[in-house]
């Protein structure tokens, strides 16, 4: 999922350089959100994942 985020990032940051103003609000946003979700079920992970024991 980060992934995609970064690279929705780059499409925005591509569609900004052209001038494609539409793309760049979409894409941008999409990476914001796509970015989000990743960043809370990263921190989810942390604290439900597995631990070992020894």
């Amino acid at each position: 999922m980060l992934k995609w985020s970064i690279i929705f990032l780059v499409v925005a940051i591509v569609a900004g350089i052209f001038g494609f103003f539409n793309i760049v609000a979409a894409a941008a946003t999409i990476a914001k959100v796509l970015f989000f979700i990743f960043l809370v079920l990263f921190i989810i992970s942390l604290f439900t994942g597995r631990s070992r024991t020894l």
